[in-house]
């Protein structure tokens, strides 16, 4: 018996905004993978942490994310301008004003950067302890050659994240 309503197999608003595939970052040829490479390159984070309480110029944001040069921050904030989560803002005058500024997109990064700053910053003693401990050690590089051939080692490493306050 029929109630007069009959299920559509059309894909709903909804359903039609939503992404044809599912981001997994544990696969090789997934782009969210291209994403969280350029979030947490060596440069990146620093600068979120940087800009995270406002816009800064180009000189600002140089010393404050110290030992960077000045190509590899232009290299960065191109980067992250094209990714979307930078914005550059230059205005007139001599010398012309740039003011850099993360935009909401950016900004959703500023708490986990700053977490990872902090997580960082309070377990670097245990890390660098661990370090010299490992590379005290006798066994250190014992076996070394068959345990990375097994786990894959020939493949290069994924992304490194640095974080410097």
């Amino acid at each position: 018996m029929s109630t007069g309503t009959t299920a559509s197999t059309e894909p709903t608003e909804a359903e039609r905004s939503e992404p044809l595939v599912d981001f997994d970052v544990l696969s090789p040829h997934c782009p969210s993978r291209t994403v969280l490479r350029h979030v947490v390159d060596r440069w990146t984070p620093l600068v979120v942490v940087a800009l995270q309480d406002g816009a800064l110029r180009f000189g600002e944001l140089r010393q404050r994310v110290g030992g960077v040069t000045p190509k590899v921050l232009t290299q960065t904030l191109r980067s992250m301008e094209r990714d979307g989560l930078l914005s550059r803002r230059a205005t007139g005058g001599v010398p012309p004003r740039v003011d850099y500024e993360l935009t909401a997109l950016g900004a959703t990064l500023a708490r986990p950067m700053e977490v990872l700053r902090v997580w960082a910053q309070e377990h670097t003693h245990e890390v660098l302890n661990a370090r010299e401990t490992y590379d005290s050690a006798p066994t250190a590089t014992e076996g070394a050659d068959t345990d990375a051939a097994e786990a894959g080692a020939d493949r290069p490493m994924g992304p490194v994240l640095h974080i410097h306050s």
